[in-house]
C-alpha cells in the first residue's frame, strides 16, 4: 500500500468514526421465534436505564395482549403512536416526527420488521429507525431471526413459508450491539402451552405448524449463528482496519431477467459480504436479446424488483447495455476494485451468454492475471 492510499485509508477511517460519533447507537434484540421474550427483555433494559436518570420513552411496543409484557409497560414514559385512517379502519403507527422533536436520548422501538401504512414517509420500520438513529437518538429494538433478508430462503426451507416482512442485513452490520434472545425448543414450546405466546385458540395450530420441536431448533441454530457471526465479524474488521497490507474484499453479483435467480444470486452475495463486512454491487448486462421489447412486462417488474431488493441490502445497482457481457464484467471490476465475482450454475441465462461469445475461457485468465475471484452459486 502506497503513501497516497494509507492517506485516503486515513482519511476514510476518521469520517467513519465521525459519522459514529453523530449517529444514535443501535441495540437489536434477535431471537428465533415470536414468544422467546424479545420485547419482555427491551422493557427490562427500559426500566433500568429509567432508575439510571437516562431519558428514555417508548415509541412503539407490541405487547401481543401478554400479561407479563403489559406489566412492564406501566411506569415507563411513552411517545403516543400515530393515528391515520386507511381503508375505512383507525390504524396506529410510529409517530416517527414526534420521536424527532422529543429528542430522548433513547427510544424503545419494537417489530423492527413491520411495513407501514400506505402514505406513510418511509415503507419499512426499519426506515423509520434509521432516520431516528440519524438525528442523534439511541434506538433499542427487536426482530425474529425468519424477517434478515440473506437468510430468508433459508428460512422457507426450514418452515415452509416465506416471510414477506424482511430486513436487509445491513441493518444488523449498523448495529453497536447484537442480542440473541435464546430459549431451547421444550421451554418455547411450555410457554406456548402456558399460553404465554398465543390465545388459547391458536395454541394447537401453532403446534402442528411452526411450533414443531425440529423447526424451532432449526431456527434457534440460524439465531446463533447470526449473532456470533455478527460479533466474530465486528473483531475481525477492526483488527483487519488497523493492517496496512489487508485485502478489503469487493464483491459483484452479476444476474440476468431470470427473477428467481437473480433473486437468488442477490442474497447469497449480500451474506458473502454481511461476512467479510465489505462493499459490494450487482450488475445486470443489457445486451440485446433482453432489450425492453424482447423481454415480458413481468420480467421487466421482477427486474425492477431485484435492483430495489439489492439496494435495500446495501449494494450498489450497476446497469449496462453491452452485447459482450465477459467485457461488461471485466470493465465493471477495473471501475470498482472488485476482488470477487459471483455467478450463477451453468444453466443461467447470463452464462449462455457468455459462453455463446465463446470468450468465457478469456474471461477467466483475464480475472485470474488480476487477483480476481470468481464464486458460482448453486
Amino acid at each position: 500500500m502506497n503513501d497516497e492510499e494509507l492517506k485516503a485509508k486515513r482519511v476514510s477511517q476518521f469520517l467513519e468514526l465521525n459519522q459514529k460519533s453523530t449517529r444514535g447507537r443501535l441495540k437489536i434484540y434477535i431471537g428465533m421465534s415470536a414468544g422467546v421474550g424479545k420485547t419482555y427483555r427491551m422493557l427490562q433494559e427500559a426500566h433500568s436505564l429509567l432508575r439510571n436518570n437516562v431519558n428514555i420513552k417508548i415509541g412503539y411496543v407490541e405487547t401481543h395482549k401478554r400479561k407479563e409484557t403489559e406489566a412492564l409497560v406501566e411506569g415507563l414514559p411513552i411517545i403516543p403512536r400515530r393515528e391515520l385512517f386507511y381503508k375505512g379502519k383507525k390504524l396506529d403507527e410510529l409517530d416517527v416526527q414526534a420521536i424527532l422533536l422529543l429528542h430522548p436520548e433513547t427510544v424503545i422501538v419494537d417489530e423492527l420488521a413491520h411495513t407501514n401504512i400506505p402514505g406513510s414517509k418511509n415503507q419499512k420500520r426499519w426506515q423509520d429507525v434509521l432516520d431516528i438513529l440519524d438525528a442523534g437518538i439511541d434506538v433499542i429494538t427487536a426482530v425474529n431471526i425468519q424477517h434478515i433478508e440473506s437468510i430468508n430462503e433459508d428460512v422457507k426451507e426450514i418452515t415452509g413459508i416465506e416471510v414477506k416482512e424482511r430486513v436487509p442485513d445491513k441493518i444488523l452490520q449498523l448495529a453497536d450491539e447484537v442480542v440473541n434472545i435464546d430459549l431451547t425448543a421444550d421451554e418455547l414450546i411450555t410457554r406456548l402451552k402456558e399460553g404465554k405466546i398465543y390465545d388459547h385458540s391458536k395454541i394447537q395450530q401453532a403446534l402442528q405448524n411452526f411450533f414443531q420441536p425440529e423447526r424451532i431448533l432449526q431456527l434457534r441454530e440460524l439465531a446463533l449463528k447470526e449473532v456470533a457471526g455478527q460479533v466474530e465479524r465486528k473483531v475481525d474488521y477492526q483488527l483487519a482496519s488497523r493492517a496496512t497490507s489487508f485485502r478489503h474484499e469487493r464483491f459483484l453479483a452479476c444476474i440476468s431477467s431470470n427473477p428467481e435467480i437473480a433473486q437468488r444470486i442477490i442474497r447469497k452475495t449480500a451474506r458473502l459480504a454481511s461476512y467479510y463486512n465489505s462493499q459490494w454491487s450487482v450488475l445486470y448486462v443489457q445486451t440485446a436479446d433482453e432489450s425492453n421489447d424482447k423481454i415480458s412486462l413481468a420480467a421487466q417488474r421482477h427486474l425492477i424488483n431485484n435492483f430495489r431488493n439489492a439496494t435495500e441490502l446495501g449494494a450498489e445497482v450497476i446497469r449496462k447495455k453491452n452485447n459482450n457481457v465477459a467485457d461488461a464484467i471485466f470493465e465493471t471490476t477495473r471501475e470498482k476494485d472488485i476482488t470477487t465475482i459471483c455467478i450463477g450454475k451453468p444453466h443461467l441465462n447470463l452464462f449462455q451468454v457468455i459462453l455463446r461469445t465463446g470468450i468465457f475461457n478469456q474471461l477467466l485468465k483475464t480475472l485470474s492475471k488480476n487477483n480476481i475471484d470468481i464464486i458460482i452459486l448453486s
